[in-house]
This record gives C-alpha cells, sequence and structure tokens, in this order.
C-alpha cells in the first residue's frame, strides 16, 4: 500500500471570520479521502496560538482551543510541521497545506508566504493573489483596466480621519446617498453598513475604520446579487453557473448571511442566458488577472432596469458551509464536494 500523503487542514485564524471557517473546515474534512491523506488539523485561536485539534468533534464542540499540543509549521524549507507536548516535541514533514481560512492573516497572503517560505504544496491562491483579491481598493484598481464596470468609489485612510469634514465633502461631492461603506480588507460583510446621509455616513466610517485602515465609500448598486466559482488557473479556469442571494436583511451582511434563516441562496436563478454568460466570462476574466490559482468566488449585481452586469468583490477562499454559494454552485455541475477537494488538493501539487 502506498504511503499516505500528510495534508495539514487549517482553520479558526485571527479574523472576524473566525467561527465561520470553524464551520467551513468540517465540510472539508469530511470531503478529504481519509485512505490516501493522514490528517493534521490545526487550528489558529483568535489570539494566534497554532494548536492541534485531535478530531472533527473538538472542532464542532469548541474543545479544541484547550488542547495542550502546539503545532507549528516552520519557515524552513523542509516544511516541517512541529508538534509540542508535555515538553516533548515532533516533528512530520507536511506534503500539502490546505488552509480553511477567511479574512485577514489567511486569505490576504500571509499565511500563503509562509508555505512559499517552507516549500509546501497549498490549496488555493498565491500571495500576489490573495492579496491584491483580499484588499477591495487594489482589486478594483486591478479590474478597472479590464472594462468591466464596478462601483463608483472613494477610498479613506485612517490617517484623513482626523478631518471628518473634507472626507465627507469628497464623498458627497462625488457619490449620492445612499452609499455602503466597506473596510478594503475584511470579509463575510464585517464592519459593513448602509449610510443614508450625513450623520450615518460618519458612523458607518467609524464602524468600517474598526476593521481596516482602508476605507471605501461605494455607490448604491440597487439589483439582485449574482455569484460564480471558478476552478483552475492559467489556461484552464472553469467557470460555474451563477446564483442568486435573497438576503433576508436589507442588504446581505453578516448577521444575515449566517444568522438569519430567511435568507436563502438559488441555484440557476431566472436570468436571461446571455447575462450569465457575461458573467461567468467576467469571473473567470478577473480571476487571470489577478492571477488566481485554485479557486474563487466572484460576486456581481445584475442592476435593476439596466440588467447591466457589475462586479462587486472576488473572494479567494469562499465559506464552504452547509449554505456557501461555492461548492454548491459546483456540486450543481455534478462536481461532489469530494471531488472539489480532490481537484484543489491536485492542484496544489501541481503547483
Amino acid at each position: 500500500m502506498s504511503k499516505k500523503t500528510n495534508l495539514a487542514i487549517i482553520f479558526g485564524g485571527r479574523s472576524s471570520e473566525h467561527e465561520v471557517s470553524c464551520i467551513s473546515v468540517r465540510t472539508i474534512i469530511k470531503a478529504v479521502d481519509r485512505e490516501r491523506y493522514e490528517t493534521y488539523l490545526i487550528g489558529i485561536t483568535k489570539e494566534g496560538h497554532w494548536l492541534l485539534a485531535d478530531d472533527e468533534a473538538s472542532i464542532e464542540d469548541g474543545s479544541w482551543r484547550q488542547s495542550k499540543k502546539r503545532a507549528v509549521i516552520t519557515p524552513d524549507t523542509e516544511g516541517m510541521l512541529v508538534i509540542e507536548e508535555e515538553g516533548k516535541i515532533s516533528q512530520v514533514k507536511i506534503d500539502c497545506a490546505f488552509p480553511v481560512l477567511h479574512g485577514l492573516y489567511g486569505e490576504d497572503g500571509t499565511i500563503q508566504g509562509l508555505f512559499e517560505l517552507s516549500n509546501i504544496p497549498y490549496v488555493g491562491c498565491g500571495v500576489f493573489a490573495s492579496v491584491a483579491s483580499m484588499d477591495k481598493f487594489c482589486t478594483k484598481l486591478v479590474v478597472k483596466t479590464l472594462g468591466i464596470r464596478q462601483a463608483k468609489f472613494v477610498p479613506v485612510l485612517r490617517h484623513h480621519l482626523s478631518d471628518m469634514d473634507s472626507i465627507v465633502k469628497q464623498v458627497e461631492d462625488k457619490l449620492s446617498y445612499p452609499v455602503f461603506v466597506k473596510p478594503s480588507n475584511a470579509g463575510s460583510s464585517q464592519g459593513v453598513s448602509k449610510a443614508v446621509d450625513r450623520d450615518s455616513l460618519i458612523r458607518a466610517i467609524r464602524l468600517a475604520n474598526e476593521h481596516d485602515k482602508k476605507i471605501l465609500v461605494e455607490e448604491a448598486i440597487v439589483g439582485r446579487e449574482i455569484e460564480c466559482g471558478v476552478l483552475g488557473y492559467g489556461d484552464n479556469i472553469e467557470a460555474s453557473g451563477v446564483g442568486e442571494i435573497l438576503a433576508a436583511a436589507e442588504f446581505y451582511d453578516y448577521d444575515a448571511k449566517y444568522n438569519n434563516a430567511e435568507s436563502k441562496t438559488v441555484i440557476d436563478p431566472d436570468i436571461p442566458a446571455e447575462k450569465v454568460e457575461e458573467i461567468r466570462e467576467d469571473a473567470r476574466k478577473i480571476f487571470a488577472i489577478l492571477d488566481g490559482f485554485g479557486l474563487a468566488r466572484v460576486d456581481f449585481f445584475l442592476e435593476k432596469d439596466t440588467d447591466e452586469v457589475v462586479f462587486n468583490e472576488i473572494n479567494t477562499l469562499p465559506g464552504f458551509t452547509s449554505i456557501s454559494m461555492y461548492p454548491m454552485l459546483f456540486n450543481a455541475k455534478g462536481i461532489s464536494t469530494e471531488v472539489l477537494v480532490e481537484k484543489l488538493i491536485e492542484m496544489a501539487k501541481e503547483r
């Protein structure tokens, strides 16, 4: 019998999406072929401590956070996982890493840089694509070169917040209320809010400032929220069909995504075929120009009245929860989550 591949599956993390990651990883664990892979479940606490989880049950009940086993990946090119328990140290050569981390310190190029230093094949986008896609301001600048429509915006930097009157004037000169205010680097709509007047704009900017030093104030696009998954790299990028978000709240914020059962996802919604193809083609183009690798979910609006496609954002490590759009879209194409996970691991090895 051939030797199993040592697969490090990393979850949790220091971002505001820690809990979502702990749900996503359970889907990944179930999908991994245990006949082929020896799995090492590495949980990162909100404080940034790396611990070895015993099993999926410890992730489900949260007891992994009390683990006495410290487990860290070294930056040495031998790609070692160092495990310390009660003063005893052991090492395991990691053959592949699967980061199931959303948001900062997981989806932003930081842990990808560690894998590069360690010479460990890893699932998902590389350093540049992760950085450029996580930073919404940077994404907009890159995507602008494609000529794909996106919401107009005004960038706001933390060190300018002392002159709030000047910021408000810039926004009001360029955009009309209502506007959306977003941290440039945050996921799952954390810190995002809608502003309908000057007072609510100031409150929204201060809220976004709690999540990031760069903030985007965007025009409000009224329309349907459409998402498309991509899988692959280089000249072999496959786009899924499209799905629609029916948010229970006024917009699809963190609470509407994960805490409101009235929010729904619709696979293969009633959208003109030519618009579906435009979205799929735009998703591939955006993924390619950002040097994407492996997987991403690309989000759009289909504007009300005009039916114009408007790019919103790209997520390079989309959720894998039971209500997450990415796996559902590929499941609808006949690609099971088990096959999807295997494809992603094989692509990591190819790179």
